[in-house]
């Protein structure tokens, strides 16, 4: 049985369950229990803090976990990534007062910065060649400034509503994270087998969630030209419709390309477009 550990609570926990559940794979979840068994799949869920979550995979205590690529490289355990999973996406940004001047990285100088990401802002200003005072705090970040304990704040971002509330602008970003899948060295060749299981099923959710299937109506004169536009996993399945002189055309394109091709498509007589989520994808 796999060992998965994800956060306990927040929206990485949200996402990363919704996720695994989009696998097929069934467990009860409890607001009270630490730990829950699938009961079609040999997993064991653990409910860590996020922070946790590394130096257990890396100590095997758990085979899997599910953590942010920030928190991962803080820890210093970027080895243990196996795959990106695509959301739960913020960056690690520095900021400072609205009011405060700011033309350059090199203006922090000297300055105090709390942080609760010390190893990840230390590599960014040491690449600047700046040196500064870092303050390591485990939260409330945003208020240092206003108490007097920095000149500057470098915390996670998602909408930035956080820093404006607290009077804070967002000046520099210094690291892009999103949720990862992170994997113990040297698993047991039946774990591992379990794991590649694991990811073939998660790579099937997530190319469904990037592609629509896209059904559409046009006239035979213009089938070279929407073939040309949708080329489909390997080619778009077309059908003669009962008018004569046209054809059904269905095929499956990426969710960030489609609103262009819509237009393209209309522009070369397609009518009827219909455009429906795909729950799995296999390749």
């Amino acid at each position: 049985m796999l060992r998965l550990a994800i956060q306990k609570s927040g929206r990485l926990s949200e996402d990363s369950l919704q996720l695994i559940r989009e696998c097929g794979i069934s467990f009860v979840s409890s607001s009270y229990k630490l730990k829950v068994e699938a009961s079609n799949f040999p997993l064991e869920i653990l409910y860590l803090r996020d922070d946790d979550i590394p130096g257990y995979v890396q100590d095997g205590v758990a085979d899997l976990g599910i953590v942010g690529q920030n928190v991962l490289v803080e820890a210093g355990g970027a080895g243990l990534e196996v795959e990106a999973l695509g959301f739960s996406k913020c960056r690690l940004s520095l900021a400072v007062p609205r009011g405060a001047e700011y033309n350059s990285v090199a203006d922090l100088e000297g300055k105090n910065i709390a942080t609760s990401y010390p190893k990840l802002l230390g590599d960014y200003l040491a690449g600047q060649g700046v040196r500064a005072n870092l303050h390591t705090i485990s939260g409330s970040v945003e208020i240092a400034p206003s108490i007097g304990l920095a000149e500057a704040i470098c915390d996670i971002v998602s909408s930035g509503s956080t820093l404006l509330g607290n009077g804070l602008r967002e000046v520099e970003t210094i690291f892009r994270s999103e949720a990862v899948l992170i994997a113990a060295p040297n698993l047991s060749p039946e774990k591992q087998e379990l794991l590649d299981q694991l990811r073939f099923r998660m790579q099937a959710v997530r190319r469904a969630q990037r592609s629509k299937y896209i059904v559409l109506n046009a006239p035979l004169a213009a089938l070279d030209a929407v073939k040309a536009l949708l080329p489909g996993i390997k080619s778009p399945t077309v059908t003669p419709l009962a008018e004569e002189g046209w054809v059904s055309v269905q095929s499956v394109v990426e969710e960030d390309k489609f609103w262009q091709l819509a237009g393209d498509l209309q522009a070369i007589g397609a009518e009827g477009i219909l455009v429906l989520p795909i729950e799995k994808r296999i390749s």
